[in-house]
């Protein structure tokens, strides 16, 4: 069976290079903390010393980029791997230690009132102007030395430990389906299945799934958004919403325009889902279990190999650069293509800035939807091919503009198959990526509502696991309207999405949003002006990891405190909606 390389990162768990590597990240730290002791203000050289800090941080970025990774994709591919969970725990022993140097030079910065004129005055040092100015500013919600330390060594017998145990749980779960356990992966996969009683019952299989692990996927989530409550309440956040936003390099004004134009752009995709209800023969609106069902009598399918030559065809269509570099992640084994057990479900991509390579996960079963992920998740890759001639500290890029690369390749696949298809084949594209916009848009607006009522609800006391079913739903009703079939909706959503349980990426659902529109935004222009747009797309996606999202946009043009660019990137969506109608 196909499987990833790693080989470039460590031969195996036993390596020296292994040991040798934690050991020097350790003695990294411990001569940069040193240093920044030793920092004064009215030091003549100091914009030296700082410049000499910023590589040893690059340096230590690398490693622990490095090591993080050979644990964390290991473990992604088999949960039961226990060299791998060793190696994640030993990195994680690191980062109190890592995070206190953060938390030290942040307090330094903050207190020097002529930094800018430091960093234009020493040679080199502007390579990190955007990173030391948004520390700087991080130091007012910084707290004392000793409190960082403490946060940073109970994270890891904390949110840390209590994420890790919810991956063994869903990885292990299984539902009862064809008289025999079925894992979590396979029985979401029956969900784009043609027929329509295997489809419910693998729904209703893995909803009773859940049911045994309920309570203890109640009590990690509890745990992790009560560590989260308490660490913005400390750091003088307002909420959690308003740390997450700060992280992300993202302002009130963008989040509120684009969920703005969200909720004026609802009905339209309500109007889509009770088409697609209709077609399928339901009356009461579309169940939960018929979301992803196909429609049409064509039944797309790729084999993997099929699904490799179609993506890099069109890739270097666009691009020629885009096609090399995802030809060479097929050619390279950079791709763990196939479910299995103990693997983790979904699918994603790491990009590994000391390599300049990335790892993409993926649980392909030949659907036209997991050829579009391959596709998504190069997209991510390419996006770090672009950065990875970057200092590590401006290799970084905000959660938000992560999914726009991954969603401009998506689309550029879609655009080529539509244009390729048959009238009937037409309509099964069509179909299918509406249903992944509906997916991005409506879904993702549930959970945000989801997530922000969990957040009110989790400051005054844990949630119980029918009040966590409840508040889901809740949010289902509101974002989905009558759509959705009441008797039919999702009440453990909250279980089956990783992010959730990440206490370093709450609200990890609007960023999505932002990523669809924002790519489909770019797609617009780039068939206005398809010769221009190449180079400021490639500038925009380096741009990423220095630049807040406001000024990445206006790159392009865009200003993202207006709703009216997320209105335009909407009307596009509906125009297909009205197509798919017009279809049948």
């Amino acid at each position: 069976m196909k499987k990833w390389d790693l080989s470039q990162l460590y031969s195996d768990f036993d390596s020296p290079q292994i040991q040798a590597d934690l050991k020097r990240v350790a003695g990294l730290i411990a001569d940069a903390r040193q240093t920044i002791s030793g920092l004064r203000l009215e030091d003549n050289d100091l914009g030296q010393k700082l410049l000499k800090l910023q590589e040893n941080r690059d340096e230590i970025q690398e490693l622990l980029d490095g090591l993080h990774n050979f644990g964390h994709l290991s473990y992604a591919t088999d949960t039961s791997n226990h060299m791998a969970a060793k190696l994640i725990e030993n990195v994680e022993a690191l980062l109190p230690q890592h995070t206190l140097l953060e938390a030290e030079l942040i307090l330094f910065l903050k207190d020097i009132p002529d930094l800018d004129r430091i960093i234009d005055t020493t040679s080199g040092l502007s390579d990190y102007k955007f990173v030391l100015n948004e520390e700087k500013k991080a130091g007012e919600h910084l707290l004392s030395r000793d409190e960082e330390l403490l946060l940073a060594e109970l994270t890891n017998t904390g949110s840390s430990a209590w994420g890790r145990l919810q991956d063994q749980i869903v990885s292990s779960l299984t539902g009862e389906y064809d008289n025999k356990p079925t894992t979590l992966t396979v029985l979401r996969s029956k969900a784009y299945d043609k027929d329509s009683t295997i489809r419910r019952s693998a729904y209703e299989a893995e909803l009773s799934a859940y049911t045994k692990k309920e309570r203890e996927s109640a009590a990690c989530l509890n745990a992790i958004k009560g560590e989260v409550i308490t660490v913005a309440k400390k750091r003088r956040y307002a909420t959690p919403l308003e740390m997450t936003l700060e992280a992300s390099r993202m302002d009130k004004e963008t989040l509120d325009a684009m969920l703005t134009a969200i909720v004026e752009y609802l009905p339209c995709f309500r109007k889509y889902l009770s088409k697609k209800a209709s077609l399928l023969g339901h009356k009461n609106g579309l169940p939960f279990y018929d979301l992803f069902a196909p429609v049409g009598s064509v039944d797309i399918r790729y084999s993997y190999d099929e699904a490799r030559d179609y993506i890099v065809k069109h890739f270097t269509h666009f691009n020629e650069s885009l096609g090399t570099f995802a030809q060479n992640a097929f050619d390279q084994n950079w791709i763990d293509p196939f479910p299995k057990n103990n693997k983790v479900a979904g699918a994603f991509c790491s990009n590994i800035h000391k390599i300049g390579q990335s790892r993409i996960l993926s649980n392909f079963t030949g659907s036209f939807n997991d050829m579009t992920t391959l596709a998504h998740e190069l997209g991510h890759g390419y996006h770090g091919e672009c950065l990875k001639d970057a200092k590590a500290l401006n290799a970084d890029y905000p959660m938000p503009l992560a999914e726009t690369a991954s969603i401009f390749c998506e689309t550029i696949v879609f655009q080529a198959a539509l244009e390729e298809a048959s009238p009937e084949e037409a309509k099964v594209i069509l179909e299918n990526d509406l249903m992944g916009s509906t997916q991005v848009i409506v879904d993702i607006y549930s959970r945000y509502l989801f997530e922000t009522s969990l957040f009110e609800k989790r400051k005054d006391s844990s949630l119980s696991v029918s009040e966590l079913k409840e508040t889901m739903i809740k949010a289902q009703k509101e974002a989905y309207g009558d759509a959705l079939d009441a008797n039919y909706l999702h009440p453990y959503m909250w279980m089956c999405k990783p992010h959730y349980y990440e206490a370093s990426t709450n609200f990890y659902n609007f960023p999505y949003a932002f990523g669809l529109l924002f790519a489909k935004g770019l797609f617009n222009i780039y068939q206005n002006d398809k010769e221009a747009f190449i180079p400021r797309y490639n500038q925009l996606l380096k741009s990423t990891g220095s630049h807040s999202i406001h000024d990445v946009l206006s790159i392009m043009g865009i200003d993202s405190h207006d709703p009216e660019f997320f209105r335009n990137s909407l009307e596009l969506i509906k125009n297909d909606i009205d197509y798919f109608i017009r279809l049948d």
